[in-house]
């Protein structure tokens, strides 16, 4: 079903709807916050076999992968919850009055606030976890702030069917109409009506580079900017280290081909640049990998325009001097299908070609030929912002190649050894992001219960009676969190 795009009025009175609901819902509990997350929760179970079919019809994800991810969102919104309920996120701050007249020490408390409606995009590869109901939405609902979510147009329906058990939780829960609202936009307009109305106070976004940077712009095009979260792919380098590849080039080589066409490679951590010493080790790992690749079948990309897109992008970057083709799926690819690829090209190709650093979304990666180390450390010092980079490495590559490793950690937000990036385990140690052009802004992860913190500001209140203060500050600490007071991290009471 293709939906009409919303209009600039209906834009207009979803966001006056969500600025009247952000007076009440700000102030609402902890407590009333993660009941309305966990509501959410169980409507989307509740939707059963209905929501698992009609996103397999328009994304054509298998089953598997769809139950997997909708158990995920479910997990997302529940455990966002408890953290929300914990409290931690708010980060409150007592330093109490000084005792001395001469020395200006007043009472001085601070607590996170929400920063007002947030304005989420659906991502297309994620239709549950990074969409209507996903991880942008469950945490600026903890943070107190109304949601207005822009479905995905290519599975609008999906969407609708995730907003239907939203307003149904929020109705269960009594909150305001404005609390949550459900847009339809594939144009452009729409997208810029949303960012730039007065009442939207910050921007989730899953997706494209242009479509990030856009949103971005006319964020800070305002008379008031505000923040845009935007995550905008990555390439994911993979440094194969020479002990490692010595060791064990084959067995490194089937656990990439697996995790370069998980799901047609349609996930932001897909390992799209594989680097490594030009030698017969890695001959041993490219053969082994283009062996695999070659077996693998084509298979249906999320919708026509990803497809073309891969397609597109693919003919491009192995049109490019210098760069070959190793490997290709010996399945010729059907309509809207991606055929898994593997490409070939010299560091010195890769230097001087910005285009062999773009990503090519879809089972796509190439493998960089290096003389040495010293020249994968380059290529480490060229990248741009990335989500994640991998390092397959022995104990002593890690000991012996300082300088790489010092290289990989200034462009990644996440980096791994002896893994693959695809796969992003939801707990407080992730970080989903990283420098840009990964995300717009590093300092923050879009998985984890610290995502909440995307959503907040920082509010001091100097010298308040304490029973006005807000709960989490009050002396007698009601809501049982940890608090920081005159420097110590306690959850005891003010004396």
């Amino acid at each position: 079903m293709i939906f009409k795009d919303s209009t600039v009025q209906e834009v207009d009175q979803a966001l006056r709807d969500a600025w009247q609901a952000f007076q009440s819902f700000r102030k609402s509990s902890l407590k009333d916050r993660a009941q309305f997350m966990r509501t959410i929760a169980a409507e989307i179970e509740a939707l059963g076999d209905t929501l698992i079919h009609k996103t397999m019809e328009e994304t054509h994800l298998p089953e598997a992968r769809l139950r997997g991810e909708r158990a995920r969102t479910i997990f997302q919104l529940t455990s966002y919850a408890a953290a929300c309920e914990a409290g931690n996120w708010l980060e409150a701050r007592i330093d109490t009055a000084g005792t001395d007249p001469a020395v200006f020490k007043p009472d001085i408390r601070k607590i996170q606030v929400g920063l007002g409606p947030v304005v989420v995009f659906g991502a297309s590869n994620f239709p549950y976890a990074y969409s209507t109901a996903g991880g942008d939405t469950a945490t600026a609902l903890a943070a107190g702030c109304p949601v207005i979510v822009k479905a995905h147009p290519a599975h609008g329906e999906t969407s609708e069917l995730v907003a239907g058990a939203i307003s149904k939780a929020a109705a269960k829960c009594g909150l305001p109409k404005g609390v949550f609202a459900h847009i339809h936009g594939a144009s452009f307009e729409v997208g810029k009506a949303l960012v730039m109305h007065d009442y939207t106070k910050a921007v989730g976004f899953t997706g494209s580079y242009g479509g990030g940077k856009a949103l971005f712009d006319w964020a800070n095009q305002r008379k008031e900017p505000i923040p845009v979260f935007s995550e905008m792919g990555s390439i994911n380098p993979v440094f194969l280290l020479p002990e490692k590849m010595k060791q064990s080039a084959k067995e490194v080589a089937g656990m990439y081909a697996a995790s370069i066409t998980q799901d047609t490679g349609q996930f932001c951590t897909n390992p799209g640049l594989l680097i490594g010493v030009d030698n017969e080790d890695l001959n041993i790992f490219v053969d082994a990998l283009s062996a695999k690749i070659r077996e693998l079948k084509p298979g249906t990309m999320l919708h026509p325009g990803i497809a073309r897109a891969f397609t597109e992008k693919r003919a491009a970057a192995l049109s490019q001097e210098g760069v070959t083709t190793v490997a290709v799926s010996e399945t010729k690819p059907g309509e809207s299908q991606g055929a898994p690829t593997i490409a070939s090209a010299t560091a010195t190709a890769f230097f001087n070609n910005p285009l062999l650093h773009q990503e090519v979304f879809g089972p796509y990666s190439i493998v960089i030929r290096c003389k040495d180390t010293a020249e994968m450390t380059r290529v480490a010092t060229h990248l741009e912002g990335q989500l994640t980079s991998t390092l397959m490495a022995t104990e002593n590559d890690l000991r012996g190649q300082e300088a790489l490793v010092n290289a990989v950690q200034h462009i990644c937000g996440r980096l791994i050894v002896n893994g693959v990036p695809t796969g992003v385990r939801v707990g407080l140690a992730m970080q989903h992001g990283g420098p840009f052009p990964a995300t717009t802004d590093s300092r923050f992860s879009s998985v984890g219960a610290d995502g909440i913190k995307r959503f907040v500001r920082p509010l001091c209140f100097q010298g308040w009676p304490d029973a006005l203060l807000p709960d989490a500050l009050k002396n007698d600490n009601p809501l049982g969190i940890w608090r920081t007071v005159n420097d110590v991290l306690t959850k005891d009471k003010v004396l």
